[in-house]
């Protein structure tokens, strides 16, 4: 696996693909809607990715920047595979990846003015940045989710106090610091340990999501339609379990049967608890199909994507 995401231009995000999936997403690359695609690190770092834009018959344009406007720089190609040479390159970081290639500066203009500060009170300023690391501590947020929250939060009525540049300068200050604090984490995390657990019960037929749905109202509405026809049952965590488990609470999960009787929920209730404590997570549940499974005692450090 890559540790990038891919975003096409038909709104499609691909996370840690394969070197062979990154050949086909740049392949098929040329039609409709599907003429670019952009890559980014895990985690993302602001102003730091690389692209590629192809129409059908014609040749190859492939980005990439590093940091800033002054930073980034262009080259055509007439075949993918020297495209996908220096993409799956600039993904594992080789310090030659680009080596070989006649890139050449863009000028993109200057670059815009920094945005004022925030004129906000101490109190609006501090609800503000609580939710903001709230949501990144939660970990699903990318950087321009992130920065709709910072925007959108304070807003009442017609006013809006917080501009989407002021938003943006904000979340990427905020983001940079989670990522540093994250580097010195080793290990494996619950949150990864929760996603292997995930991971283990979906191969044995059971829908599983994470930061799934607003509520339990419309998780239970949509979850039904979020996995395999053939599906057995189903786990998940809505986004207010998220903020939750981000507070230091423990994390909430709800599960069913599709088959809806009690019993048979009740054994998939027993399958999500096995596979919890599989993966070395502490579970608490009293065998009720009524009642959620919680994980806890739960140290909540999700590395963020982006």
């Amino acid at each position: 696996m890559l540790a990038i995401t891919v975003q096409t231009e038909n709104g499609q995000r691909h996370t840690r693909v394969t070197t062979q999936e990154l050949a086909e997403l740049v392949r098929r690359t040329g039609e409709g809607d599907d003429r670019f695609l952009v890559v980014q690190r895990i985690p993302d770092l602001p102003d730091v990715y690389i692209q590629v834009w192809h129409e059908a018959g014609g040749e190859y344009t492939l980005e990439h920047r590093d940091s800033g406007p002054e930073r980034h720089f262009q080259v055509t190609l007439g075949e993918p595979e020297p495209v996908l040479a220096a993409m799956t390159g600039w993904a594992c970081q080789d310090h030659d990846w680009g080596s070989g290639l006649d890139w050449a500066s863009l000028d993109l203009g200057p670059a815009p003015d920094p945005a004022p500060p925030l004129d906000l009170d101490d109190d609006s300023r501090e609800r503000l940045q609580t939710r903001l690391r709230e949501v990144l501590v939660g970990g699903y947020a990318t950087r321009a989710q992130l920065t709709e929250v910072a925007q959108d939060y304070l807003v009442s009525g017609d006013h809006r106090p917080v501009s989407r540049e002021q938003a943006g300068q904000l979340v990427d200050r905020m983001w940079l610091e989670r990522v540093e604090e994250q580097a010195a984490w080793e290990g494996e995390t619950d949150p990864e340990r929760l996603a292997r657990a995930f991971a283990a019960l979906a191969q044995a037929g059971i829908t599983t999501r994470e930061d799934f749905a607003c509520c339990r109202s419309c998780g239970d509405a949509e979850i039904g339609g979020a996995g395999a026809a053939d599906a057995r049952g189903f786990v998940y965590f809505h986004s207010q379990c998220t903020d939750a488990a981000a507070r230091g609470h423990g994390l909430m999960l709800l599960y069913g049967a599709f088959e809806g009787s009690a019993a048979t929920t009740t054994s998939i209730g027993a399958e999500v608890t096995a596979a919890l404590e599989e993966c070395g997570l502490s579970v608490e549940w009293n065998g009720d199909p009524l009642h959620a499974i919680t994980v806890t005692p739960l140290d909540w450090r999700k590395r963020l994507v982006g």
